[in-house]
């Protein structure tokens, strides 16, 4: 009788790990290029710039935080840069609560539809794929007084009264802005959230059903908790494109965000500071703008990350 001795299988080597790793750095190499030319480099740059004076493009002697001091002492930005910071907060939580509300709803409405589901998802999801430049002069001319459809729909059905300049009134502007782009964006969270909803399993909302839980119920309990994930990602991304938003405003209130800075943004200041003040030190006061914005945006996406990987680990 012939005994077969079983050889332990073995695993990769260390020149195989080395090799994979080699590979790996091949593909990841044009990414990390990429960003480093064209996103690190521009950071580092505009940093350097904001502690130096300028003369026109000629650098000036060291000035340390004087660019920043100005921003917060001297007009027009110590009065601008609260305006416009308060208006960039309004697009964050205009847009957050249309995408959480609004865009969960068709999200949950589109998984349960089988007829037609992908002609939904993909006719809610064009506006985010089409420039915001573009949205922004359409919505202008559909919201113009003079010739503009929704005026005349409003008077049509018997609102007249309702149709008015709406972005010709500062209390209207703004509200005007965060709408837009609040229906710009709401394509992004539909498909993410569709695809959250793809992912749970059928068998626990069965399951739950069948102990006698009503829908509202497993949604409270099942579904809210497991789209944690998809909710933490919509958020970052949401913040950081409400604070960088920049060809919206410009589209629908100018560079001076009209009327009378209601649609000014930080972005906005920054382009005008840095294209159209006619400032000697143009260079140095717009890349303390650039500088601060960044790093405001990248400390509070990196909290709202760990506040929502800290939900996940509470709730799985």
């Amino acid at each position: 009788m012939t005994t077969t001795t079983l050889r332990p299988r073995r695993g990769p080597t260390r020149t195989g790990i080395q090799l994979s790793r080699r590979t790996g750095m091949v593909f990841v190499l044009p990414a990390l290029l990429l960003f480093v030319v064209f996103i690190a480099y521009p950071l580092f740059t505009a940093l350097s710039y904001s502690f130096f004076g300028w003369t026109g493009i000629n650098r000036g002697e060291f000035v340390w935080f004087d660019n920043y001091v100005t921003l917060f002492t001297k007009l027009p930005y110590r009065d601008d840069i609260p305006n416009a910071f308060f208006h960039n907060i309004l697009l964050f939580a205009g847009a957050m609560v249309f995408q959480n509300t609004i865009g969960l709803t068709l999200a949950s409405l589109l998984h349960r539809r089988k007829r037609f589901k992908r002609f939904f998802q993909t006719m809610i999801t064009m506006p985010y794929l089409v420039s915001p430049l573009v949205i922004g002069y359409l919505w202008s001319l559909m919201l113009s007084p003079l010739f503009g459809p929704v005026n005349a729909t409003l008077r049509a059905v018997g609102l007249g009264d309702a149709a008015q300049p709406w972005l010709g009134n500062p209390s209207t502007a703004i509200w005007v802005v965060v709408f837009v782009t609040a229906w710009q964006w709401v394509g992004f969270p539909v498909l993410l959230y569709g695809a959250a909803l793809g992912g749970i399993p059928e068998e626990i909302n069965e399951a739950a059903s069948l102990d006698g839980a009503t829908a509202w119920q497993r949604f409270y309990t099942i579904t809210f908790p497991m789209l944690v994930p998809a909710i933490g990602t919509v958020s970052v991304l949401t913040f950081i494109g409400a604070m960088e938003a920049f060809p919206i405003p410009y589209a629908l209130g100018g560079s001076m965000g009209n009327p009378a800075g209601a649609t000014d943004v930080l972005s906005l200041l920054f382009y005008r500071t840095a294209f159209e003040s006619g400032s000697s030190n143009a260079i140095g006061t717009s890349s303390a703008i650039a500088t601060l914005l960044f790093l405001f945006i990248f400390g509070v996406a990196m909290f709202i990350t760990w506040f929502m990987r800290r939900a996940e680990r509470k709730i799985f």
